[in-house]
């Protein structure tokens, strides 16, 4: 088949492969392939069923390992993924991928245009409003029409080259089209690789019959994928992407950002439809209050807006500062509100026994997720917005992530509403319930409750404390009602009921040994993942870092806090009060909690901390108090707070006077604010790497 045969496949539909010959069929095979994922992962429009399209993958992939001498770099068989790669090569990005600078309402837009026009001497200037998905950033190279390399967002100056799992996003062409009848030569294009809520959905749904954690968004969900050694695992997330820059694009004209759009268009790149071009910062601000409303119709996440000026000749003038373009700005939604019935109150009763009353709703959908339930934070939260049984209440997504209720609508309260009163027993075990002076929370003091002893398996297990993958919330209620698990040391006795364990449904020798393999890897995580896994009350992952950081060993620690003078001892640690230690004193007074540390130190669970190895120097955070808010790209908050650390620095779980920075990531709240009314320097994530990289 010639080049232009090929190029021809986004406009024509091919006939049924009907050559007997291997290879003029590898070829018919391949063009039906290109143009039925064109039309249905770029233009939403399919003409075939999923299974015949799954049929002639299946032939043309036997077809190409029959036939070796027949493969080439676009077949459409890439995109189910090939074989794992070892690791990730660098790749450096040129121009730098920039962050852009945020505003969150009309104002600071009107702010933004005053800016751009007195720079540019003009009085009005066209923009290009396009939407922020929330996904994964991706910089893509073609050569020749091929797609050759494909890299991540990375500190913006160095990316990761994932090629191998972007091909296997079906709308990232890996041939491009023909423009004006010429075959493109270099080719940059830039977009956003994402997760669709119902890939999403249908993706945790397969997590929790497998007994694993749910994920906690689609961001999250994408850069997970993008990211997996083995790029089937890639494939199986059904991951889609949006292309909306041309850094550069050898031979194609344009100049303007939505002449670019339309070129990215024209390359087979699946570019986002709801797209406008507006005339001045009026309609900008119109534009934003349209999508406040319209975002929750679209099938993927978005966080926000982007808005850019058209003219490609006025961006260069404008130019950029040392963190963002001059001529772009995001807006991000201000926390969206929605009203809905508040059907009844249940409690739950967490790993140290507080009860928790959480609001059972309507469904309403808010913030692009289908919300059923609330905090309702505690009984005096209760009693102090007056909450009813069958009132209409407001509920909002603090931070756009846990749902919360934020007030009655009493106008709209009906006549059978009725009243709640905190039960006066355990909803699980129905031991009494208690309320220590001072508290806001009841409590189960039933330490064999069985809501308990799971919430603390959960804990026990989870990725900040001991780290054990695969042993899930499904998991761990069956070990428990099979009788398999007591405690957390009881999961060090899991192997030994190998041949019990894969008999059970649902179960296979794989995953059961990939589960074991984990157990036993999780023994040598160091001291402060095991502190912070024991679940001791107020102990969190920075104070048992604290601890064990101070004292080294789980019997230092232990004998100190039994010592007579165990506030003085534990409070000489900074970060560390009398409630912490309090609480740890009567942790280690419990037999049956001492008990527990025996059993796992018997199992050859670690209970000693990390090496701390400080650089020469000091470091090049000595001296400095870091605190680290958001959610982060490259690292895992506890492994930049543990880099911090390692680094010379101490990482801080407030804002003060005494805060030397802040890395701020996405969903940033209040300590952000905290560092910008006291005037502590806020780093990005990417600023942060610049500081400390030639130290890694």
């Amino acid at each position: 088949m010639s080049d232009d045969d090929r190029d021809s496949a986004d406009t024509a539909p091919p006939p049924d492969p009907t050559a007997s010959d291997p290879q003029e069929r590898v070829e018919q095979l391949r063009r039906w392939l290109d143009f039925h994922n064109y039309r249905y992962n770029v233009l939403d429009a399919p003409l075939v069923s999923d299974t015949l399209f799954d049929q002639r993958m299946r032939e043309l992939k036997d077809l190409e390992e029959a036939h070796p001498e027949f493969a080439t770099p676009d077949s459409p068989t890439h995109r189910v993924g090939g074989a794992p790669v070892s690791d990730f090569a660098k790749v450096p990005l040129v121009p730098p991928m920039l962050s852009l600078d945020n505003t969150y309402n009309a104002d600071e837009l009107r702010e933004f245009d005053r800016r751009a026009r007195e720079l540019a001497g003009v009085e009005q200037i066209e923009y290009v409003g396009e939407l922020k998905i929330d996904g994964l950033s991706i910089s893509l190279r073609y050569e020749n029409g091929f797609f050759v390399e494909g890299a991540t967002r990375g500190d913006g100056q160095t990316g990761e080259d994932v090629t191998a799992n972007l091909k296997t996003v079906g709308s990232v062409p890996l041939r491009l089209h023909s423009v004006n009848g010429r075959r493109p030569g270099r080719v940059v294009a830039r977009g956003e690789v994402y997760l669709p809520w119902p890939a999403f959905d249908a993706y945790n749904e397969q997590l929790e019959r497998q007994g694993k954690a749910a994920l906690a968004n689609p961001r999250n969900a994408a850069a997970g994928a993008i990211r997996q050694k083995d790029p089937r695992a890639a494939a199986a997330r059904r991951l889609d992407s949006f292309m909306y820059n041309l850094i550069e694009a050898e031979g194609i004209p344009f100049a303007s950002q939505s002449e670019m759009l339309d070129r990215l268009e024209d390359l087979g790149f699946k570019v986002n439809p709801h797209r406008r071009t507006l005339q001045g910062i009026d309609a900008v601000i119109a534009w934003t209050e349209e999508w406040r409303h319209q975002r929750e119709t679209l099938d993927y996440e978005i966080d926000g807006l982007v808005i850019k000026v058209n003219d490609l000749a006025l961006r260069k003038l404008l130019g950029q500062t040392s963190k963002f373009p001059r001529w772009a700005i995001a807006y991000k939604f201000p926390a969206e509100q929605r009203e809905t019935v508040l059907e009844d109150i249940i409690v739950d009763v967490g790993r140290t026994g507080a009860v928790t009353p959480t609001a059972v709703l309507q469904p309403v959908r808010v913030a692009g997720t289908t919300v059923k339930r609330a905090t309702l934070h505690n009984e005096d939260n209760i009693r102090a917005k007056g909450i009813c049984i069958g009132d209409t209440v407001v509920i909002q997504k603090a931070g756009e992530i846990i749902p919360e209720v934020l007030e009655v609508v009493l106008e709209k309260r009906p006549p059978d509403a009725r009243p709640w009163a905190f039960p006066q027993a355990c909803p699980v075990c129905g031991e009494p319930l208690t309320r220590a002076e001072g508290e806001a929370a009841y409590r189960c003091n039933n330490l064999n409750c069985p809501a308990q002893v799971f919430r603390a398996l959960l804990h026990f297990a989870s990725r900040d404390a001991m780290n054990i993958e695969g042993l899930g919330e499904a998991l761990i209620q069956r070990f428990l009602d099979e009788k398999y698990l007591t405690d957390a040391a009881s999961i060090y006795n899991l192997k030994e009921r190998r041949a019990e364990l894969v008999e059970l449904e649902g179960l296979g020798a794989k995953s059961i040994d990939a589960m074991l393999a984990n157990i036993e890897n999780s023994k040598q995580n160091p001291l402060h993942r095991l502190l912070f896994a024991l679940g001791i009350r107020h102990v969190g992952e920075r104070a048992a870092r604290l601890l064990a950081e101070r004292f080294g060993d789980m019997a230092e620690l232990i004998s100190a806090a039994g010592a007579d003078d165990y506030v003085a001892q534990l409070t000489s640690v900074e970060g560390i009060g009398p409630t912490i230690a309090e609480s740890i004193r009567y942790y280690i007074r419990q037999p049956r909690n001492i008990e527990l540390v025996g059993r796992l130190a018997a199992s050859g669970v670690r209970m000693t901390a990390e090496a701390r190895t400080m650089p020469a120097g000091g470091g090049p955070l000595a001296g400095r108090t870091v605190v680290v808010t958001g959610s982060m790209e490259r690292w895992e908050r506890s492994e930049l707070e543990d880099l911090i650390q390692k680094l010379g620095g101490k990482a801080a779980g407030s804002v003060s006077k005494k805060t030397s920075f802040v890395v701020a990531g996405p969903g940033a709240g209040s300590k952000l604010e905290k560092a910008k009314e006291l005037g502590v320097e806020v780093l990005s994530e990417e600023q942060f790497y610049e500081m400390v990289k030639v130290h890694l």
